[in-house]
């Protein structure tokens, strides 16, 4: 399987990183040794002392697709989830500083949350679905995916141009304003609507 994944979709989240807006999508990719399921916890890696977290809904795909145009890409995934893209901030900015990929600081071992999912035909317009992520019970990022600066249509076909997308391929569609740090001892809740979708600690 292969874990896609968008940079810098909602406004907001871009200035927070003091970026500009791309014309396309920024797509990178995080290898299947990534995924975190099942709310087992996560173990901060000593390689960084800034690990953010990045929460996003996902959509997981059901059917092959090659070069789909955006009208029909409602027809490739059937569900709409929720998880975090976990980021060694610290080292990301070094590398980019230093103008090399940073590739690293995204797809290193359980950097890929991923929680529950819902049925399309329970949340309706997926250009209006609200989430957020609690830890310790504060709400510390909130987002909805009418913010998007690419819709999901937009994500599914441009993707496709360039990958074959195979059934339970995973895409993160990016993160809304909010990032932040997680420490030891941190508990993640993260919701869809006020569905909890999931629940895991931080070691």
């Amino acid at each position: 399987m292969k874990i896609f994944a968008i940079g810098q979709n909602y406004s907001e989240h871009i200035k927070e990183l003091n970026s500009s807006t791309s014309v396309d999508p920024i797509v990178f990719m995080k290898p299947d040794s990534a995924l975190l399921k099942n709310n087992k916890p996560f173990f901060i890696p000593d390689f960084s002392e800034e690990l953010h977290y990045e929460t996003e809904l996902i959509v997981r795909f059901n059917r092959l697709g090659k070069n789909i145009d955006e009208k029909f890409s409602h027809r490739y995934y059937a569900e709409i989830g929720l998880g975090i893209d976990f980021t060694a901030r610290d080292l990301q900015r070094k590398l980019k500083a230093e103008g090399k990929p940073w590739e690293i600081s995204k797809a290193f071992d359980n950097s890929a949350v991923i929680g529950d999912f819902l049925p399309v035909s329970e949340l309706g317009d997926v250009q209006n679905v609200p989430f957020r992520l609690d830890i310790n019970g504060v709400t510390v990022q909130q987002g909805n995916s009418k913010d998007m600066i690419f819709p999901i249509s937009k994500l599914v076909s441009y993707i496709s141009r360039f990958f074959t997308i195979k059934i339970g391929d995973i895409l993160f569609t990016g993160t809304p304003v909010g990032v932040g740090k997680v420490a030891i001892g941190d508990r993640l809740e993260g919701y869809i609507f006020d569905k909890k979708m999931f629940d895991f600690n931080v070691k």
